[in-house]
């Protein structure tokens, strides 16, 4: 039978989603979306144990035969060449420090040894499934960015993750950039928001969703929310000139408000001579999913491994 499907799995900081991908069709098998709630603190096999108990659910119910493999959207540091973790520093998955996560994890599935286990960044996924099915599918050049607890970011040209060369920063990616008193990732971020907040109005918010919430009646959240979008603007303008994209596709929870900071990037963009088109994704929470599918597409694999090294 020809293996047609993938699994594509988006590991987060805190749960794991993941559905069975139609590589002919790009669609996801909706019936098949499962996830879990993950421990990030717990033990290497509880982590493990818990991934691959989802991942064991979307084969049984999608029939081990039809599927090729599984790819991971895998957030760094880590090796997506050979599939070990080297994530340390940072309060999430440290215990799976120096673990193969592909022989770990193929060990605990109800599937065939020649099963083909691949992963990917979790921002180049993102950036990969707006680009093969999503918002960014009818160009051949763009940026995708995710606004969030981080700042991801991902060049795309012709689908494949742009990580090197002139026309990108180190890293093909936007969040280690100076910017201001800190980096990119301290100002385009949720706990930039919440320290704006806390900074103008003396009270402490939980997130950007209860920053846009009173919006409508609070001109510093208001006056926030154009600062970020008129900084955010400026910041990509000379990145996106230089790689020449032809859009921005913009994902993550604080793209959910993109109606309080849209207007003010735009406007920025077109200050500073930057004609790139902004889009929201229309993937959002699946856009991982489908690219670290896409990931079993084999001319795909074949086009992405000068690139994987160097994520």
């Amino acid at each position: 039978m020809d293996k047609h499907l993938a699994i594509g799995a988006d590991i987060g900081g805190s749960h794991i989603t993941c559905a069975a991908v139609d590589l002919t069709t790009r669609t996801i098998i909706r019936e098949s979306v499962t996830g879990r709630e993950v421990d990030n603190q717990a033990t290497a096999e509880i982590i493990t144990d818990t991934w691959a108990d989802a991942l064991n659910e979307v084969i049984k119910g999608t029939g081990a035969v039809k599927i090729k493999g599984i790819g991971f959207a895998m957030p760094g540091p880590f090796d997506y060449v050979k599939g070990i973790s080297y994530i340390k520093g940072v309060t999430k998955y440290e215990k799976l420090y120096g673990i193969n996560i592909g022989s770990v994890i193929g060990s605990k599935l109800d599937l065939s040894g020649d099963l083909l286990i691949r992963f990917m960044n979790d921002a180049s996924s993102f950036a990969v499934g707006e680009a093969w099915a999503g918002s960014a599918a009818p160009v051949n050049r763009s940026l995708a960015i995710t606004l969030g607890t981080g700042f991801g970011s991902a060049f795309i040209e012709n689908k494949i993750p742009v990580v090197d060369g002139p026309e990108v920063p180190r890293l093909g990616c936007v969040y280690h950039l100076p910017y201001r008193e800190g980096i990119a990732d301290d100002y385009f971020s949720t706990r930039w928001f919440i320290l704006e907040y806390k900074k103008f109005s003396g009270k402490e918010l939980k997130g950007v969703r209860e920053l846009a919430e009173i919006a409508s009646v609070d001109r510093i959240a208001r006056d926030i929310f154009t600062d970020f979008g008129e900084r955010l603007g400026a910041f990509l303008a000379p990145w996106l000139k230089g790689f020449r994209a032809e859009m921005l596709v913009i994902g993550g929870n604080i793209s959910h408000a993109y109606d309080l900071f849209g207007e003010a990037l735009e406007n920025a963009l077109r200050r500073e001579g930057c004609d790139c088109r902004a889009a929201l994704s229309v993937l959002k929470e699946d856009a991982a999913v489908m690219g670290s599918a896409y990931l079993l597409d084999d001319d795909f694999w074949r086009s992405i491994q000068h690139a994987l090294p160097l994520m």
